[in-house]
């Protein structure tokens, strides 16, 4: 059955039907971190909300090229063309190269995301590599009038944009006060007005991330990689842009504001925004330095954690809200999230022994048949994931049911359960088994241990010593291994 999806758009402030341009491919540009530090919780819920979109996209048959950015130069400390950029300020700290910063922190983004089981991103560009681009970038701007030089520095000229198109459109800020205001301001520093933003900034000498360039040896403003590189690898217009809903402004309205006054138009025809994970009302994040980061969670390493985490936790903690939805952080939600994912996670074990009957009771059937479209529904709905998690655990409570013998279901009707259940647990909400995935690894570990025990076991029960032979198997026993002699021979299994 074809899936007709809605998708809320922040510029229209609406769910709209999600049209591809150029179907059935699929364009998506999203916001990557700036990699001077650890991931924290604020950096897994944009990467797990995009996630969803890009598995959902492909099952529904698009072709995805997905972009998701690194951000390894021009991010400034304050966000708005002024302090050091993050990452060499972090780089002169540890006295390395700005390029050992952004690679280590890279690889940490990466180990936590293949923990979280956040899908790679078709291409990963690093603003750094694309400077040319981000230069090509400034001199269209330039030509068209939208931009001006101060002192080698190139900086957006708000106030001209404004008579010709709205900046504010995406946030719904009226800049009109803030433009009058900074007029009093005028000829004080390279700005015309303080609302001008920086498209490139001329190095200091003490500054090291720099390149050459028509205005001055310099780096390029925050605002115009994600510009640049979205337009390099899906064209000047592209169906979905994504990020933290802290990226709304000024960062994605800059972007607007560049690509029409490049181009003349919007690159962009969604733009879809998740909300911010909080601590007490406040957001998450480094520069209010309440952030706590991932390998923290994972270990509990943290004064306001009672105990670890696991990635599986973390991530079914962010998907049992709405993505648009604000999620606030406490110990008891995330235990909380640890028992639903350990119950989701039973019921798709349970269903490998539930009696198969030649009937199904009507109830159980009804249910069965209905319950991938209540899935497809909340899906299609703007990815309401916290109700296909409801609809998952009515189905564990289906099974419970079924292997307590109060009702009955076909081979038909089960295998449609458990496709359906994993499905969306595993394939589309990307959750997995962290418990069976540990105990095949360490399976794996001991395998080869555990067989030549066995062996020395045998050999000790062919010159029948049962002494010893009973002492090899208790001590495997209080080690965690189940042994069973079959008359096929000895079999183990490492025990939960």
């Amino acid at each position: 059955m074809e899936q007709t999806l809605l998708i809320y758009n922040t510029l229209s402030r609406r769910k709209e039907k999600f049209v591809p341009l150029h179907a059935p491919n699929v364009g998506m540009y999203v916001c990557g971190p700036t990699v001077y530090g650890d991931p924290h919780l604020g950096h897994a819920r944009p990467a797990i909300t995009f996630d969803i979109l890009f598995r959902y996209l492909k099952h529904l048959g698009y072709k995805v090229r997905y972009v998701r950015n690194i951000t390894d130069v021009g991010h400034l400390e304050h966000d708005a063309d002024e302090g050091d950029d993050k990452i060499e300020k972090k780089a002169r700290l540890e006295q390395l190269e700005p390029m050992e910063i952004a690679q280590h922190y890279t690889n940490r983004y990466h180990q936590a995301m293949d923990a979280l089981n956040v899908l790679p991103p078709s291409i990963e560009p690093q603003a750094t590599g694309h400077i040319i681009e981000q230069e090509e970038l400034v001199k269209q701007i330039l030509a068209n009038g939208y931009a001006y030089e101060s002192n080698g520095s190139v900086y957006f000229d708000i106030e001209k944009y404004n008579k010709d198109h709205r900046y504010g459109i995406l946030s719904g800020r009226n800049l009109e006060n803030i433009i009058n205001e900074s007029r009093s301001l005028a000829g004080i520093g390279e700005k015309r007005n303080q609302a001008d933003f920086a498209l490139w900034k001329k190095a200091q000498p003490e500054h090291i991330m720099r390149w050459p360039s028509p205005w001055s040896t310099g780096f390029p403003g925050w605002h115009c990689e994600c510009t640049a590189m979205g337009r390099k690898y899906l064209g000047d217009h592209f169906d979905i842009h994504g990020g933290g809903m802290d990226l709304v402004f000024p960062h994605h309205e800059c972007e607007i504001a560049q690509a029409v006054a490049s181009q003349g138009d919007q690159m962009v025809r969604y733009w879809m925004h998740n909300n911010m994970i909080t601590i007490n009302g406040q957001k998450m994040g480094k520069s209010l330095g309440n952030f706590i980061t991932l390998e923290q969670f994972f270990t509990g390493s943290h004064a306001s954690l009672e105990q670890a985490y696991s990635a599986m936790t973390i991530r079914f903690f962010i998907l049992s809200a709405h993505y648009r939805s604000t999620v606030d952080f406490s110990n008891d939600a995330l235990k909380a999230s640890e028992k639903g994912l350990e119950r989701l996670m039973n019921g798709l074990e349970d269903l490998a022994r539930v009696p198969v009957s030649d009937t199904c009771d009507d109830a159980t059937e009804q249910f069965v048949r209905e319950l991938r479209q209540r899935c497809y529904d909340a899906m299609n709905d703007d990815f309401q994931t916290q109700l296909v998690i409801s609809y998952l655990f009515e189905a564990c409570h289906v099974v419970n049911t079924l292997l307590d013998h109060k009702a009955r279901i076909c081979a038909d009707c089960l295998k449609e359960l458990s496709e359906t259940m994993r499905l969306f647990a595993c394939n589309l909400l990307g959750l997995r088994n962290e418990q069976a995935d540990n105990n095949e690894q360490r399976e794996e570990a001991y395998g080869k241990v555990v067989d030549m025990v066995l062996e020395l076991r045998a050999k000790a029960k062919a010159e029948k010593n049962w002494a010893v032979s009973d002492q090899i198997r208790d001590a495997l026993s209080a080690a965690g291994f189940e042994v069973k002699d079959t008359k096929d021979g000895v079999t183990w299994k490492l025990n939960k």
